[in-house]
């Protein structure tokens, strides 16, 4: 039977976070068991904020190598860099044709974005979920994996198949989210009522997945708590809360068992654990990182037969979409 197809993709901005680890790559992994997967290190899209150009080139490469050391597997998913599938691009012109600029005005990325850097307010922040969605449509996607928080961005990409469609005849799958109930949104150590990011002003609010165990031990210990004492997992303390999802995502252990295992203990005991279960727990990977790292030309052969492999399925939507709206054929 024909698998189902998978789209998604990590910016290379440098530093993964445990959060991105437990909400994406992780599931990542598990997908590509069951699933056609696409997934791509998006660096097209990290240029709409200023980059030192060798700095994106590490960091592309860190990513590649976080994907393979945590699990992918190029045999049984296709792993590419974006800018290597000229495709991206190209499709991105034609729907930007079909996109209109009140709906891209509404984006909350968007207006976020612009108000924290008006001096960096360009067109291709502007279109960047057009780009997005050419992701997505160019490999007939039937599921991607999204966040709340990304939510708005695949709803473009459905408006604009959907239009596409039934301007020019069936031509894009129209894309589901796929949304894991638990461990999708790892929140913030020192303000757990946002999303972990390494944009964070405060270093203690996130753990990066290549943090050594005493960096991770200290972030742990000072990540904001309250002043109830128990651990419990309830929206009541927001910090135990997170700190009990991570515990369990990294151990596997279900909510219930931690809080039992931690009743009458208070937190002392408890972010040790937890900072311990995560040590544990990124140990293999960063290992892995490091043999990777050392070889530059495996990377380069995983990336490049990636782009191959994408950029024929890719190159296939796209001449059904040249010869749609009157290209003549190359």
């Amino acid at each position: 039977m024909t698998r189902k197809v998978v789209f998604s993709g990590v910016q290379p901005s440098g530093g993964l976070t445990i959060g991105n680890y437990i909400g994406a790559i992780k599931n990542f992994v598990e997908l590509q068991e069951s699933y056609d997967c696409y997934y791509c290190i998006v660096d097209l899209h990290a240029i709409t904020v200023p980059q030192t150009p060798k700095d994106l080139r590490k960091n592309t490469l860190e990513v590649l190598a976080i994907y393979l050391a945590s699990g992918l597997d190029p045999e049984k998913c296709t792993l590419f860099i974006q800018s290597h599938v000229e495709a991206h691009a190209e499709l991105t012109w034609v729907l930007n044709s079909i996109s209109y600029m009140g709906q891209l005005n509404r984006m909350t990325q968007f207006k976020e974005k612009s108000r924290k850097s008006e001096e960096n307010l360009n067109a291709a922040l502007f279109t960047y979920p057009v780009l997005m969605a050419a992701d997505i449509l160019l490999y007939q996607t039937e599921f991607v994996p999204v966040g709340e928080d990304q939510k708005q961005h695949l709803e473009l990409a459905r408006d604009l198949a959907e239009r596409f469609n039934n301007k020019y005849s069936e031509t894009f799958k129209v894309p589901e989210p796929l949304i894991r109930e638990f461990g999708a949104r790892i929140m913030d150590l020192q303000r757990p009522e946002n999303k972990m990011s390494k944009s964070a002003e405060n270093e203690n609010s996130y753990v990066l997945m290549l943090d050594n165990p005493d960096i991770i031990q200290r972030k742990i210990r000072r990540a904001i708590t309250d002043s109830v004492g128990e651990v419990a997992y309830t929206d009541e303390q927001p910090g135990i809360k997170n700190l009990i999802n991570i515990y369990s995502a990294f151990s596997g252990d279900s909510i219930e068992e931690i809080e039992n295992r931690y009743r009458g203990l208070g937190y002392g005991k408890f972010k040790q654990d937890v900072a311990e279960v995560i040590i544990s727990g990124l140990e293999p990977i960063q290992d892995r990182y490091a043999q990777l790292m050392k070889n530059k030309d495996y990377l380069e052969e995983v990336y490049k037969q990636g782009a191959e492999k994408a950029s024929w399925v890719a190159m296939k939507t796209l001449g059904k979409v040249y010869r749609k709206v009157g290209f003549i054929q190359r």
